[in-house]
Parts: structure tokens; sequence; C-alpha cells
């Protein structure tokens, strides 16, 4: 749900999005629209929400496609469940997944979410592995494991800390296509 101006998340009602945080993102959301080509302005612009809208829209699992590079050079698209908290993409994988050997080497990436032609939310940026297998984790590591258990169950399926990886994807472009703005936050 959303309330003026003020992002929530619907799993839990707390608010995630600090208001620095949330100065950040629609600050980074206005100037990748303006530095964008007129194409892609002509499309977006006068169909996009803001940043409070968009932390209210964006709750719980969201299906990301997720861009990598091999070493080659080619390009590799993968789903992943995304998580969109603090005005950032999280997201994770096995280990021994191709997409985290790409991403160890190349943390250059670039996820979408798309909602039919309801919403479109396209990021690139770059990738900060949160609970790295042989270092410390990051200082946002247990918080963000405490959500991921919430949201999908604490039992003891697998190890959170040595088979799967998360990643925060630190955006340094981001834009949002919502035609129907009132039909995503329910206004």
């Amino acid at each position: 749900m959303t309330t003026e101006g003020v992002g929530f998340t619907a799993d839990d009602g707390r608010m995630r999005e600090t208001p620095v945080e949330l100065d950040k993102l629609q600050s980074l959301l206005d100037s990748s629209l303006s530095g964008s080509t007129a194409h892609l302005r002509s499309i977006v612009e006068g169909r996009t929400i803001t940043a409070a809208q968009l932390t209210g829209v964006l709750t719980g699992m969201c299906t990301l496609a997720l861009s990598t590079v091999t070493a080659k050079g080619e390009p590799r698209i993968s789903g992943a469940d995304g998580h969109f908290l603090h005005g950032r993409w999280h997201f994770g994988t096995a280990r021994n997944a191709a997409k985290a050997r790409h991403l160890a080497a190349r943390p250059a990436a670039s996820v979408a979410h798309m909602r039919g032609e309801d919403l479109g939310v396209f990021t690139h940026g770059t990738v900060e592995e949160l609970n790295p297998e042989d270092a410390g984790t990051a200082a946002d590591w247990q918080e963000l494991l405490t959500h991921l258990k919430d949201f999908y169950g604490d039992d003891d399926a697998f190890d959170w800390n040595r088979e799967v990886v998360y990643y925060r994807l630190n955006p340094h472009w981001m834009t949002v296509y919502a035609p129907d703005p009132d039909k995503l936050t329910g206004t």
C-alpha cells in the first residue's frame, strides 16, 4: 500500500525506505529519464510514477529478467527473484550458477521487472555481493536475511550463507514506465 509521498511494503506494512533513500531514488529516476534518448523520453514522460509510488508498488517478490555477460562478451538473460528494498534491487542465485560466475568476474548488470503493459522497471548498475563465501558479509546482510526468511520461510531446506549468494544492484540508471499509475497504486 502507499500513502502520500511515503512508500510501504504490503507484506508487513513497515516502511523500508528512509526519506533520504526516497530522495536519492527520485533523483536517480529524474536524471535517468532526462539523460535518456528522445525516443525513450517520448514513451516514458507523462507515463511514470514517483519514487514513493514505486516503493509502494514493488512489494514482496518481483520476478526479474537479469542480464549478465559471459567471458566472451556474449549477453545472457535469466530469471531471478527480486526484492526492492531501500530503493535498490536485491536478488540471489545458487553459488554455482552461471550468472554467479558472470557477476563475480563482471559485476555490471541490468534487470527488468515487467507486469504486462502496466509496469516496466528498467535498471542498469553494478552488483555488490552481500554474503561472500570467504569474507565478511555486508553490514545490512542480517536485515536482508531476516526479510528473506520471513518471505520464503525459515526452514533448513538449504544453507543461506553457503548455498546461495545474494546481490544488491547499485544503480546508475533507472526508469519506470507506468501508463496508468492509479491502476498500480489503487488510488
